[in-house]
Order: structure tokens, then sequence, then C-alpha cells
């Protein structure tokens, strides 16, 4: 087993006022050249974001966007012709693909909007673009990691073109327990959304997160009370 750790102090930030942002990833104007990816995890972004304000209409393309609000809602409009809002609790994906614009944005102007905002390379270039979201509710299990997004469109949760699965776990002190593989040649990044967790021999606090690889299982117990988000991605 291999491991590489992204204390959440040590990331990428900027503050613009009515954006708060902090990138485990090289991103915008934040370039550190040991970490512009891990596998096909491309974007790892905490997003804090003012009431009424947000990113005006831009492009994406070849890229799977996957944005799950912590706390507040996102207004969605892209050039597909979707429009809508994604509340704390649902997850949305879209497949950017040939070519896409779109705009996010708070629409509560009284309060802030949290936010990841994750993007995968995908396994083939130049799809349909495609958007979705879906409550994470209906998925959701106490103490127990459960599936939120697959390759397979038959699946729980959402999918994208990657072989690719994340899994969320609402976890409880004293906690002790592993997560398999889908497929042992992949990498996994664990990030922490809150508590403290121990995962792979190591200790992980709020937004802290760990890349691991060369493993089929990974140990994981649970100090404190946390929301652990762990994303399984081809390692290349």
């Amino acid at each position: 087993m291999k491991t590489i750790l992204h204390k959440a102090a040590t990331r990428g930030h900027a503050n613009h006022g009515w954006l708060n942002t902090h990138h485990t990833f090289s991103f915008a104007n934040y370039y550190n050249p040991e970490r512009v990816h891990f596998g096909a995890l491309r974007v790892l972004n905490d997003d804090w974001i003012a009431g009424g304000e947000g990113f005006g209409k831009h492009p994406h393309d070849n890229m799977e966007i996957i944005t799950i609000p912590l706390k507040g809602a996102v207004e969605h409009k892209d050039s597909m012709g979707n429009k809508g809002i994604i509340n704390a609790g649902e997850i949305q994906v879209m497949s950017a693909g040939t070519g896409i614009f779109h705009s996010e944005f708070n629409p509560l102007k009284d309060t802030a909007l949290e936010l990841l905002q994750i993007w995968v390379f995908p396994d083939k270039k130049n799809v349909t673009p495609r958007y979705d979201q879906q409550s994470l509710a209906d998925l959701e299990k106490s103490n127990e990691f459960y599936q939120i997004l697959s390759p397979n469109p038959d699946d729980q949760g959402v999918w994208i073109h990657q072989q690719a699965w994340f899994n969320l776990g609402n976890l409880s002190a004293g906690w002790e327990g592993s997560y398999k593989l889908n497929n042992p040649k992949s990498g996994v990044y664990v990030f922490v959304i809150e508590g403290e967790a121990n995962v792979a021999e190591t200790t992980l606090n709020r937004r802290d997160g760990l890349g691991i690889w060369e493993t089929e299982e990974i140990q994981i117990s649970i100090k404190q009370d946390s929301k652990i988000l762990i994303m399984e991605i081809p390692f290349v």
C-alpha cells in the first residue's frame, strides 16, 4: 500500500470576498506540480459562496463534473436547457463531453452556500453532453458507506463516463470498518468533510485528504463523528 497525505492547511486558497475557495489540486491561480491530479481525479474544490453570488456562464468540455452541496443550494443553468436548484443532500453530475456552457449561483440572498466541486477525467472523449441530479435521502445509511456514483447507469446513485465509484459515510465515533475496492488496480482518495478518522493508519481531520493505491482494502476507524467521502478512480 502506498499513500499521499494532503492536510487541509496545505491546499491552495483564494478569498475573493464573495468566494472563499480551497483547492486540493492545482486550479486557477494555484499551481503545484506535485499536486496536479490523483489518477483520474483532477479537481477537488471546497467552495464557500456568499448569498446571491456565483459563477457566470463559462465553458467546459471533456470532463465529468460532480457537485455536492454541503449547505445551502446551487442554482444551475446550462446550454442544454437545464435549469434547476440543487440542494444540500443532493448530488449533481454533468458530462461536458463535446462542450457545454453553464452558470452556478447561490439563489439564497441571506444564506452562504458551501459545496464540493469535483472533476474527473472521462474514459472517452467527445461524448454527448448530459446532466443529472439526484437526492441522496433514499440512498443514505447510518454508520455505513453508501454508493452515490458509479460507471453504471443502472446502479445506485448517479453515473459518469469513467470507472469510478464514490461513497459517502455518516459515521459515529468508535465505528470501525473497511472499504473494499471495486477494482484493486484503482486508486482511492479519502476526503474527511467533517470529523476525525484513522484511515490506512493515518490520522485525518476536517478537510484532510489521503490518496491510497496498491491495495485491495482500506481499514477505517472513526475518532469523532464524521462525514467522509471516498472516491475510487482509475490510478494511472
